[in-house]
């Protein structure tokens, strides 16, 4: 194969020859010139973050997706199936990424449950980590969410860190807006990333103490914007992630967007390719290719450096994707699941109160998975507490979907926008319960008992019998339907609660999933009640 080399060792461009054999790269010889449309190879992008679940498609089949955007390997939390099936839920990953020959590198999910603030359907006690860590073919602890933990030197949390060191693999980091003090003693335990920093002097402060920060531009969380100029001061410090895809932007891009966007706002080319192949590859010590003699043949071609439209895609020394279509086999998934749930009434949506109350109200803010809080006052209906859409401001619930007659938990939200309707969904961060968010009781009813009948998926309804639904049936997280097939079906769902509900999110039903983590700044709501995570305690829902 002939074409310009990029070289990121070197860091210069030259027309080079590579040889191929056994899946391995033989030998590359620096040659006089290269036709002008033979394009540019480089190592291919990877992933340093990202739940795959969050695409709603098992690995096999966002591994189809994914190698026609340049992508040849992620490191992969499978902490939402995790929160639904345990071990087993960690294993199906294993298995089902097995089948296609992107490299996925799985973590041993550090926070089954996040807290112990909700119901999840699986706990992951110390001993079950350490066994998965004993796993060769898991590469790091995943993403420890429970900072408090690690401040108080819970033993449990410390136990887990522990056996990651002990076995030589990375601990992931988790500990948005998490600055001084605090932030020295967090990552002084071992933890060196942090994937959840949303301001620059975060990630100027982290990236200080030696932190490697990862970027994150997802579905949900939009980061790149603040964090960009990180890549000029600390280049050998950054990587790229996507955290949370939802199907309809992973059909449109995936690191290679951030690519794109890093160039444009003039950084440096080789600095911004490190971050996007080379230091998630090194950090985690994954098994792929960094284009030199003697590694795996894992890279890709792509037209200019410009566009970085990316013309092909090698594994292995396999072609994976070519001119924008994949090349990997469409595969049919097993569909493991856990859903107790039964219907709900509507008066298992009200909210009893005596007059005019004032209530905590959760702030949704578009971009972003961290949530503001703010007090607000509602006015009775027929002796209950109701929305107002009128000031946007909604009823969220969060019904458990592991019992069969758990009451829902009630609340308000603000930030969605809906004139009328509701929206549910068992994408749920990270126990995976049912979250809805509606204008009344009777569509939040309805919104809630459609994927109560699919056992899992999301929902939208008009309140008024006009009700769409997209089915997972993977854990309630994943379809076994082709990408592009459940890309469309989720973009008309998506689309229609945005014209006809009249919701102003740009992800509404991303923001919507993480409206139930407990680890993720102000307020939350979970299973079992209305949670202020700064102050990691539940709060009532009035006023004093």
């Amino acid at each position: 194969m002939i074409a310009h080399l990029v070289n990121l060792h070197e860091r210069r461009i030259y027309p080079a020859e590579i040889d191929m054999a056994n899946g391995r790269i033989t030998a590359i010889r620096e040659i006089a010139d290269a036709p002008d449309d033979a394009g540019y190879l480089l190592p291919g992008f990877v992933d340093a973050h990202v739940h795959v679940e969050s695409s709603m498609l098992p690995p096999a089949e966002f591994a189809r997706m994914a190698v026609v955007h340049g992508t040849v390997a992620t490191v992969s939390d499978p902490h939402e199936i995790a929160n639904v099936l345990g071990v087993a839920g960690v294993q199906y990953m294993l298995d089902d990424a097995r089948r296609v020959p992107l490299k996925f590198c799985f973590g041993a999910p550090s926070c089954v449950p996040a807290t112990a603030f909700e119901t999840a359907g699986a706990t992951l006690d110390a001993r079950a980590v350490e066994q998965l860590l004993q796993n060769p073919a898991i590469g790091y602890l995943s993403e420890m969410m429970n900072f408090p933990g690690v401040l108080f030197s819970d033993a449990a949390v410390m136990a887990k860190i522990a056996a990651a060191k002990r076995l030589g693999k990375p601990v992931d980091g988790h500990a948005p807006g998490l600055r001084g003090d605090d932030a020295r003693r967090y990552f002084a335990a071992g933890i060196t990333t942090d994937h959840e920093c949303f301001t620059y002097e975060e990630g100027r402060e982290k990236a200080q103490l030696g932190v490697k920060i990862l970027i994150r531009e997802g579905s949900a969380a939009r980061n790149f914007e603040a964090l960009w100029p990180l890549l000029n001061e600390f280049p050998a410090q950054v990587m790229f992630c996507s955290d949370d895809k939802h199907p309809d932007d992973l059909v449109r891009g995936h690191i290679d967007e951030v690519v794109r966007r890093a160039l444009a706002k003039g950084c440096d080319l080789f600095d911004v390719l490190r971050a996007a192949c080379l230091n998630p590859v090194e950090h985690y010590r994954l098994p792929v290719g960094l284009l030199r003699a003697g590694d795996p043949a894992d890279f890709i071609r792509v037209a200019d450096l410009q566009s970085f439209r990316v013309l092909d895609t090698w594994i292995d020394g396999q072609k994976v994707a070519e001119n924008g279509q994949s090349l990997l086999p469409r595969l049919s998934s097993e569909a493991p699941n856990q859903f107790r749930a039964l219907p709900k009434s509507e008066a298992d949506f009200r909210v009893a109160a005596n007059g005019a109350a004032r209530v905590r109200v959760i702030e949704a803010l578009d971009g972003q998975i961290v949530t503001g809080a703010a007090t607000e006052t509602l006015t009775l209906r027929d002796g209950t507490l109701t929305p107002d859409p009128a000031r946007d401001l909604l009823k969220i619930a969060v019904v458990n979907r592991y019992a069969e007659h758990a009451a829902p938990a009630i609340g308000f939200v603000r930030g969605f926008g809906l004139r009328r309707g509701a929206l549910a969904s068992t994408v749920a961060h990270d126990s995976h319960n049912i979250v809805a968010v509606g204008t009344d009781d009777e569509a939040l009813c309805a919104a809630v008992n459609a994927v109560i009948e699919a056992r899992g998926g999301i929902s939208a309804t008009d309140g008024a019998g006009d009700t769409r639904v997209l089915p997972l049936p993977i854990a309630g997280l994943m379809s076994n339907s082709d990408g592009h097939t459940l890309a469309r079906e989720y973009g008309l769902v998506d689309a229609w609660t945005k014209e006809m509900l009249g919701c102003t999110l740009r992800a509404p039903f991303m923001v919507l999933s993480f409206l139930a983590l407990p680890v993720i700044p102000k307020l939350k709501m979970t299973d079992l009640g209305l949670f202020d995570v700064e102050k990691f305690v539940f709060v009532p829902l009035e006023m004093p």
